[in-house]
């Protein structure tokens, strides 16, 4: 077995506008880092479009359908000031839930080790029956509820690492006990969600606020102090992580000093987790990271790591 990773085409398509900063060229340069000689063992997929009652047991068929309509031939269409799509946005949206639908489907029939979806928009702040922060469709929600219908998991749990709170993540997951979300997070800054406080219905939910100027102490603390403790007491069958690498000190959206090296250093923990609990059961998907430079160097440090190499 070895790593997956799944993308497509249309994930570049996706185009909000020029001077959007969630831009083609994201994806441009995760892939360009990722044609390296040293990721030549990587098992290259391309994602499938997915099947639209796994988007509706998270999102429901009113909200898929008006978001699929609303796709323009041409142009774009707002649909809230940050959140913009183009006439690819559908397909592509389609194409990064289903790619991490497929990665968890080969995971768990042990084709993968583990996996990496390169793909866009993301989707951690897209709630039930809401677009917002860039995102359309949940794919990390979607693909957790997928793994508990589908393959009969009771605990799956998804651990984001995004500079952003994953509101639409915890949203989907508040109320249901065998759903576990973990997040670290600048606070306070957009979405204005992720308080400590917020918990969930059985302490499901595990908020890591971090202040803005934190760095690699702070970060790498929230972990071992935190998201580590209540992952392994939560006991996962399945790991998703929703990667985002916007907590890079040379981000421009937020305020925090993580280096390239913590991303080695939480993936390694996340998968020492996996191994414990999950049979090493990581499915990793691509949420944000603006800087292209920084985003390019953590993503490939990420994934040489879910390599092992």
């Amino acid at each position: 077995m070895a790593t997956q990773l799944y993308s497509h085409p249309s994930c570049i398509e996706h185009d909000p506008g020029n001077h959007h900063p969630e831009c083609p060229d994201r994806l441009r340069s995760v892939m360009a880092g990722l044609d390296d000689d040293a990721f030549r063992h990587l098992q290259r997929l391309e994602a499938p479009e997915i099947s639209l009652n796994l988007v509706n047991a998270v999102h429901g068929s009113r909200y898929v359908e008006n978001l699929l309509d609303n796709v323009p031939k041409q142009g774009r269409v707002s649909l809230d000031a940050d959140t913009v799509m183009s006439s690819a946005s559908g397909e592509a949206a389609m194409r990064a839930s289903g790619g991490a639908v497929a990665a968890v489907d080969a995971v768990i029939a042990k084709k993968a080790d583990n996996a990496f979806c390169a793909i866009r928009p993301p989707g951690h702040h897209a709630e039930s029956s809401r677009a917002m922060g860039f995102c359309l469709f949940n794919s990390a929600a979607i693909a957790a509820f997928h793994a508990r219908a589908s393959h009969g998991l009771e605990r799956v749990a998804v651990i984001d690492f995004d500079v952003h709170h994953g509101n639409g993540t915890q949203h989907s997951f508040e109320n249901e006990p065998g759903l576990f979300y973990g997040s670290s997070h600048q606070y306070p800054a957009y979405p204005g969600t992720g308080a400590r406080s917020e918990t969930g219905v059985a302490n499901n939910i595990c908020n890591a606020p971090l202040a803005p100027g934190a760095g690699s102490k702070e970060f790498r603390d929230a972990y071992q102090n935190g998201i580590l403790p209540a992952l392994r007491f939560f006991s996962p069958e399945l790991l998703i992580i929703s990667a985002g690498f916007d907590a890079h000190a040379r981000d421009p959206l937020a305020q925090l000093n993580v280096q390239t090296e913590d991303y080695a250093w939480v993936t390694r923990a996340l998968m020492d987790v996996a191994d414990e609990y999950c049979d090493g059961r990581v499915v990793s998907l691509l949420e944000g990271g603006y800087d292209l430079d920084a985003l390019r160097e953590s993503a490939v440090t990420h994934v040489r790591t879910l390599m092992d190499v």
